[in-house]
């Protein structure tokens, strides 16, 4: 049976890697140079989508996320974003492409663990299991654009 306090920890780590992923497409869209100016539409794209994620989730969590945990999820995504940052400024389209998707990797596996959990509520689950087809759909995006650009 879900217990509230291990579905809110749960719900806590999506809304931190959401809002990690929203900081890192942040980042890369300012430091994104003007020839892949449609990677900075696609990458505010998808820091609304996770916006709109956090406040869904927010909304069913009943709770103001926590936003500093390094032992959860999010934290490890936190540090992948700060390797693609740390790499984006000049770098080439498949570099950049290659770097969002290991960001994407790591907020895809953290949906997959909450969805694999048995904590979540019913209503819980309905909602992360509707974002987390966003989120596949966004990775194999980016993952299609990288294999692309590296032809």
């Amino acid at each position: 049976m879900a217990t509230i306090e291990s579905a809110n920890g749960i719900l806590s780590d999506l809304i931190e890697i959401n809002n990690d992923r929203v900081a890192g497409f942040d980042k890369v869209i300012e430091d994104i140079n003007d020839e892949n100016v449609d990677l900075k539409t696609l990458f505010a794209e998808y820091a609304q989508q996770s916006r709109k994620n956090v406040q869904e989730l927010s909304a069913i969590a009943g709770s103001a996320p926590h936003l500093e945990d390094d032992k959860s999820v999010s934290g490890a995504l936190h540090r992948v974003w700060i390797d693609v940052k740390s790499l984006f400024g000049g770098s080439d389209r498949a570099s950049i492409l290659s770097e969002a998707e290991r960001g994407e990797d790591a907020i895809k596996k953290a949906y997959q663990d909450a969805l694999s959990s048995s904590e979540l509520p019913l209503q819980a689950q309905e909602i992360v299991r509707s974002q987390a087809q966003g989120i596949n759909a966004a990775h194999d995006k980016i993952k299609a654009l990288r294999d692309v650009a590296k032809a």
